[in-house]
């Protein structure tokens, strides 16, 4: 629904246009209304409004002062002038106004009909140009962007080729010098995207000198970094002063050398993306130049056997060691003196000779320790250095506790079997809990509770049930007397095994031993028969 604000000084006028223009287009315009130009503005302030009808002659602010004032605005709406005076003067004021209709005033329905219907298709056509131009831009920016990537992409590209390639996208300044930066957002808010970041830097952009803003263009690269193309090194200069202020621009930044000439373009954009990695060893946003990085040490040898000797400890209770050992690796001071390349080795070695070798030997079945190893496997996880020592420094321990109760699981089963087999063999005698928890070594307690984890039974039911099964055996291929067999199964006396023979099985032993006997005959004569 668009919005129409009449203005005029005159109640009777306003309602009356109102109501003719709500008659004629029942539902179609949202009507407002003010007394002179001033009150017009200040609706004009608070709304977006499509069409503005207003009077020429009002106190306080007569309408052509309004009309200049609208000229002021970004978006002006169409207008549409009343007077009571057909007077040359305000026709050629409404005409440099750019007024889309002059009427006199009394108005005439059907000619204020015919100016709404014609006004309405041309704002419609009004519309659609600026979406198409808006398309236009967009489609633009979309090509510019694709090239520019894929000329940072491609170092195999010729000179002739990037010179071509810049001037079809309006970029051949990079003749006359430019620098390369590499912004990347180093905020906790996961939810801050493209949009967000880029009209911060442009806001942050705006407050840079205007010879600062001229020739610059920019990229979104595949890690979800800002690529910044410029010419004025004073730009730059501006963004990495920002950055420096504690808080006030969350971003860290990687510079290239200034160069000339289209040439140089991957060359910038690498040393950019090489001085953004040294930005992972401060603890805050932060700008590396190129020049201050580019004669970091490549002789280095990766403490494997260090690493090695981490593994080792793995299980033990040498936490504390191992945490030592950990920050002889990573040690900042060392990082620092070395080309990234170290600390990238670094952790490709702690991935194979630990992280990934304890998940081989041992598997994982905790969701936690699985997120914290597939997060510790490349440092691009982690917004800094502490933040990946604490992450491996966590994972270690994890890791430790982990396989020091696998161990102790393994043990514990060992001993189990051992216990289990120790009553299968002595079932008949004197046994009890004291004895057998003795026999493997075991606290009387832990081995409670460990027996009942393996076996799923208490030690009494289960001792019970090795009983109740050898008296079944005897009760059915021996004739021994019914106290003979209580005391072979190792039970204290006859009233005790009947007692519990019958809890266990529903009848007692003798009615067991003649059911199986008749069975077993019933079998026999079947067999016969066959």
């Amino acid at each position: 629904m668009r919005k129409v604000l009449i203005v005029d000084d005159e109640k009777n006028i306003r309602l009356g246009l109102r109501a003719m223009i709500n008659r004629e287009f029942p539902e179609c315009y949202a009507i407002e209304t003010a007394s002179n130009g001033k009150e017009a503005l200040a609706r004009l302030a608070d709304n977006i409004v499509d069409i503005v009808i207003t009077d020429i002659r009002m106190p306080v602010m007569d309408g052509l002062t309004l009309l200049n004032r609208i000229l002021e605005m970004d978006r002006r709406p169409v207008v549409i002038i009343l007077s009571g005076h057909d007077n040359f003067h305000y026709a050629k004021e409404a005409i440099r106004c750019e007024v889309k209709k002059y009427l006199l005033k009394p108005i005439v329905r059907d000619e204020l009909t015919r100016t709404m219907l014609r006004l309405e298709k041309e704002i419609k056509q009004r519309e659609q140009l600026d979406e198409q131009l808006i398309g236009l831009v967009e489609q633009r920016e979309a090509f510019r962007e694709s090239q520019l990537s894929y000329m940072l992409r491609s170092p195999h590209l010729s000179e002739k080729e990037l010179r071509s390639k810049l001037q079809g996208i309006g970029m051949e300044w990079l003749a006359d010098g430019f620098q390369v930066g590499i912004l990347q957002y180093m905020g906790t808010n996961q939810d801050v995207g493209h949009a967000d970041i880029q009209a911060h830097l442009q806001l942050e952009i705006e407050n840079a000198s205007e010879c600062c803003r001229a020739r610059r263009a920019h990229i979104w690269d595949k890690e979800n970094r800002l690529v910044l193309i410029a010419e004025h090194r004073e730009l730059f200069q501006h963004l990495a002063e920002r950055i420096a202020r504690s808080g006030y621009l969350n971003y860290s930044m990687g510079l290239s050398v200034s160069v000339r000439g289209a040439a140089y373009l991957h060359t910038a954009y690498q040393e950019a993306q090489q001085a953004l990695k040294y930005t992972f060893l401060l603890s805050a946003p932060s700008v590396v130049r190129f020049e201050s990085i580019s004669q970091k040490s490549h002789e280095f040898v990766l403490p494997i056997e260090t690493i090695k000797k981490i593994a080792n400890m793995l299980g033990t209770d040498r936490d504390k060691e191992m945490t030592g050992l950990l920050m002889e690796v990573l040690d900042i001071k060392t990082l620092d003196q070395f080309h990234i390349s170290y600390l990238e080795g670094v952790c490709l070695a702690l991935n194979e000779h630990i992280f990934n070798k304890v998940f081989r030997a041992y598997g994982c079945e905790s969701i936690e320790i699985m997120g914290l190893f597939n997060k510790a496997q490349d440092i691009s996880n982690f917004t800094h250095y502490y933040e990946y020592f604490r992450g491996v420094e966590g994972l270690l321990r994890r890791l430790s506790e982990y396989i020091r109760s696998m161990k102790t699981f393994h043990i514990d089963h060992k001993k189990m079997k051992k216990a289990v087999q120790y009553m299968k063999e002595h079932y008949h005698k004197d046994l009890n809990m004291t004895i057998v928890s003795n026999h493997v070594s075991l606290n009387y307690s832990y081995f409670s509770q460990v027996f009942k984890e393996y076996t799923g039974e208490s030690f009494v039911n289960y001792l019970k049930m090795l009983r109740i099964d050898r008296a079944r055996e005897l009760l059915v291929s021996t004739d021994h007397r019914i106290y003979k067999i209580s005391e072979m199964a190792g039970f204290e006396n006859t009233k005790h095994f009947s007692r519990v023979f019958k809890d266990i099985i529903g009848i007692r032993p003798q009615e067991y031993r003649d059911q199986q006997r008749v069975m077993c005959i019933w079998n026999d004569c079947k067999t016969d028969c066959q």
